[in-house]
């Protein structure tokens, strides 16, 4: 009789573990963080183009004191994260920062159903500053949890996929309100926003669950508070000269970008006359940059990070800025500004932050919740401030836009210089805690 051939089990891991560099033990935490970031990039790009839109309903002379007010919102929200932190288990903490959100978004949907006319543009106002809070927060804790979850070799291999499944997220929101913005009352699309973030928490729980094997951890300590003071991220941050130096970072990253935006909404303002049709425009340029994304996240990122490493992927983006802000100053067009606005999101979401992750996955556990929220958001939105303060009073005194360009292509040569230090210095500080570990 013919030996009948049986199906190995293990076969179809050991091609997923060939082709995408996935471990077996390493599958199931990878699935939860797919559609953990899936569901909040999804929401968060269901709101972007409503807060563009409800931004800029007042006039884009009154985005530099939205930024401002987003800074200060950011300072509210850090201190109280702290104390969750120090109390509850990740889980815990994690499902109440998010369900919070879910409450505030049930009460937008009810102001916008109310309001008149007059008081949807201060509604509006207060929703830009509040999704600006929400996009840095949520974001910051997701990578938070991340980098507790995976070390710095996991990261050069899977957070290139990880932030692939962000972009689908971002890809599937962008499309959803490009198609529905002009058919669907505002309110409805807040639901759905709703619905994506309580889908967040659940696979938050499930990652918690399946991530002790994979750390070698005890599954007890997955239950535990983080600890610590509400203040250590803060002290942290002001005693390492490499958490201070990947502030500089986020500060000249989030001032180049700010620059960018504000260029982007004036002329935007200025193009379109209705809501509807800019709102359609923003999430269309959303939708070209998270599908231009994807496809450098797929293709590029783990190979870039594992060929190249740390500090030379870090300094990709400064690279592509002082090249772009060179071409804007020459030619400050509507045309070219969206193309290279396009191609630094693209390169930020799949080279730059997938890169600048990995900074945070050789830090002590507290400081990855503490230390890191604190810079993804508070820092993050300082140099906002910096950035769109600097507009105004660049563009007060008469300077064109060819001129912004050229202050920003030197903002770019020190983040540039910053982005080699730190990816250096990680390294480094890889081959020490290597170093020090004891022989197994």
């Amino acid at each position: 009789m013919a030996e009948t051939s049986v199906p190995n089990p293990n076969a179809k891991l050991r091609l997923i573990e060939r082709l995408a560099q996935i471990r077996p033990e390493e599958l199931a935490p990878l699935m939860w963080c797919w559609l953990y970031i899936f569901s909040l990039l999804c929401a968060y790009y269901v709101l972007r183009p409503i807060r563009d839109t409800m931004g800029i309903a007042g006039g884009v002379g009154g985005l530099k004191w939205l930024f401002l007010g987003t800074l200060i919102g950011m300072l509210l929200v850090n201190l109280p994260f702290a104390a969750l932190t120090r109390r509850l288990p990740r889980a815990r903490f994690v499902a109440i920062t998010y369900r919070f959100s879910i409450v505030n978004l049930l009460i937008f949907m009810a102001l916008l159903w109310v309001a008149t006319p007059a008081e949807t543009i201060w509604v509006g106002r207060i929703f830009f500053i509040w999704v600006s809070v929400f996009n840095l927060f949520v974001v910051s804790v997701f990578w938070a949890v991340v980098v507790d979850v995976f070390n710095d070799e996991q990261g050069k291999r899977l957070f290139g996929l990880i932030a692939a499944a962000a972009s689908v997220g971002a890809l599937a929101g962008s499309a959803m309100v490009a198609s529905l913005a002009k058919v669907v009352p505002t309110s409805l699309l807040l639901l759905i926003a709703c619905v994506l973030l309580e889908v967040a928490v659940f696979s938050v729980k499930r990652l918690s669950h399946n991530q002790a094997a994979l750390l070698h951890r005890r599954a007890a300590d997955e239950t535990q508070p983080i600890g610590g003071s509400i203040v250590a991220g803060i002290v942290s941050t002001a005693r390492s000269p490499y958490l201070l130096n990947i502030c500089f970072y986020m500060l000249l990253f989030s001032t180049t970008a700010t620059t960018l935006y504000f260029q982007q909404a004036a002329m935007v303002h200025g193009a379109f006359a209705t809501n509807a049709s800019r709102t359609t425009f923003f999430a269309t340029v959303d939708l070209i940059v998270d599908a231009l994304t994807l496809v450098i996240q797929l293709t590029a990122t783990a190979r870039f990070l594992r060929t190249f490493g740390v500090a030379i992927c870090l300094a990709m983006l400064p690279v592509l800025n002082i090249l772009g802000f060179g071409i804007l100053s020459l030619w400050p067009q509507l045309t070219l500004l969206v193309v290279f606005t396009s191609f630094r999101r693209a390169g930020n979401f799949a080279i730059a932050r997938p890169t600048r992750e990995i900074l945070f996955t050789t830090i002590p556990r507290e400081d990855k919740y503490k230390a890191k929220t604190f810079i993804d958001t508070v820092i993050y939105r300082l140099g906002d401030q910096i950035g769109a303060w600097s507009y105004a009073g660049i563009t007060a005194l008469g300077v064109a836009g060819s001129g912004v360009a050229t202050v920003s292509m030197v903002l770019s040569g020190l983040w540039l210089a910053n982005s080699l230090w730190l990816g250096f210095r990680q390294q480094r500080m890889v081959r020490e805690r290597d170093a020090a570990a004891p022989a197994v």
